[in-house]
């Protein structure tokens, strides 16, 4: 059993940044692919990034590509979330996940191939 505990979200305004964490405690780390969420009031939720085991491989929604980067430490159980040149539309909260399959069934983000979820870290972003 893994238990995920998300922070660092917060209340910036567009163009602003923010790095979100995620810890793990519980189960081998390394042998999960991590992945960030977030999920918008009346929308469904959707995937952010994913990183492989070793973190050597990412993956990225089009909507953050060039602006998120997820980044991973193996020895300290956690992995993280730089946003920066937030805008608006990126509020939400941010929930970190787990899963144990192979880095490359996850490029799709599906939430239903991660096993384990943290309870989410709020994101404001103001115009």
């Amino acid at each position: 059993q893994v238990q995920l505990v998300e922070s660092g979200g917060g209340s910036v305004q567009a163009g602003g940044a923010l790095t979100l964490s995620c810890i793990a405690n519980g189960g081998s780390y390394s042998a999960y692919c991590m992945a960030w969420f977030r999920q918008a009031p009346g929308k469904e939720r959707e995937g952010v990034a994913v990183i492989s085991r070793s973190g050597g491989h990412t993956h990225y929604a089009d909507s953050v590509k060039g602006r998120f980067s997820i980044s991973r430490a193996n020895a300290e159980n956690t992995h993280y979330l730089q946003m920066n040149d937030l805008k608006p539309e990126d509020t939400a909260m941010y929930y970190c996940a787990a899963s144990p399959r192979f880095f490359s069934g996850l490029a799709t983000m599906d939430p239903s191939s991660f096993n384990y979820w943290g309870r989410g870290t709020q994101v404001t972003v103001s115009s």
